[in-house]
């Protein structure tokens, strides 16, 4: 029998400036729909880029310290983005447990999870705990 050799991935190229730029420009349009709604929702203050464990570079997209919850704006989802590959699945996987082995609660939107409706459910959850931790 008589087998054919696969052939192989080129290596990835290095991204351009140009290429991170555009990049990042895409992740933040995501966010700050997300962040545009939930002003006007009237949810609470939220810190963006919260790094909650010293030790990592992790950084959740928008944390409410008082309640240890987070928010995780989820991009690339149908066009095989980092979040969805292999391994940047299972980094963020490392990351969620870490979270919630130091006590956060981490919600996960894609971007067309990014809506009245659910982020209305966040900020509902945040201040019943917000009303539990008052005196």
């Amino acid at each position: 029998m008589i087998t054919q050799k696969q052939p192989t991935k080129a290596p990835k190229r290095p991204k351009t400036e140009l290429e991170r730029l555009r990049d990042k420009a895409k992740r933040e349009a995501l966010e700050n729909k997300f962040h545009f709604l939930w002003r006007a929702l009237n949810g609470p203050d939220l810190v963006r880029e919260y790094r909650f464990i010293g030790n990592r570079k992790w950084r959740f997209d928008f944390a409410h310290k008082d309640t240890q919850t987070a928010i995780e704006i989820e991009g690339g989802t149908w066009s095989g983005g980092r979040h969805t590959r292999g391994k940047g699945f299972e980094g963020d996987c490392e990351k969620y447990n870490a979270a919630n082995d130091v006590g956060w609660r981490v919600y996960k939107l894609t971007s067309k999870m990014i809506d009245r409706e659910n982020v209305l459910k966040i900020i509902g959850t945040i201040k019943t705990e917000i009303g539990r931790l008052e005196p």
